[in-house]
């Protein structure tokens, strides 16, 4: 979408991509989850995470269609902060300590919500081996990213203009 937007990273934009509205989708869900799924394999992710909402049926879809193909990988929600009633978790799913986690959010701007939850990852005992998104905004978020030394991967990338490209990934 044009227009203005003010971003949850901060600032504002003249196009908002709605990662939801792809996938929340079934055909949008399934051929996101199929675009990860090799990348998850091929770095030997033990689970896939991300932060809540953005990154919650991603997370749900990935698990469904890596069962589906005989390579369960669990997921984990990311919450902002611990739950102050029930398990009062910060993390929700099959957290196991010591795993080979990936992360994963719908849109890239400035990676906080992509720290917050490589962060809690691992805080949590759980090593980051990858961090994806469907979009890369490129504001600096997967720059800072491959900086601290992850390996990152998109299927898109926008520029300043909101022209959505497929993406060279060559972190």
């Amino acid at each position: 979408m044009f227009g203005e937007f003010k971003l949850s990273a901060g600032g504002t934009s003249s196009y908002y991509f709605d990662g939801r509205m792809i996938t929340l989708d079934p055909e949008g869900a399934n051929l996101i989850s199929e675009a990860f799924m090799p990348v998850l394999t091929e770095c030997g992710a033990e689970a896939l995470a991300g932060p809540t909402l953005g990154a919650d049926p991603i997370v749900s879809s990935v698990a469904l269609l890596s069962y589906q193909q005989g390579h369960p990988i669990p997921g984990l929600i990311v919450r902002k902060e611990a739950k102050a009633h029930g398990g009062k978790r910060g993390i929700e799913g099959p957290l196991v300590d010591g795993a080979r986690v990936a992360v994963v959010d719908d849109t890239c701007s400035t990676g906080a919500s992509l720290f917050l939850a490589i962060d809690a990852m691992e805080a949590a005992g759980c090593k980051v081996i990858k961090v994806l998104s469907i979009l890369d905004r490129h504001q600096g978020g997967s720059e800072e990213i491959i900086r601290r030394g992850y390996d990152f991967f998109t299927i898109l990338e926008a520029d300043a203009d909101g022209n959505i490209t497929p993406a060279n990934n060559k972190s």
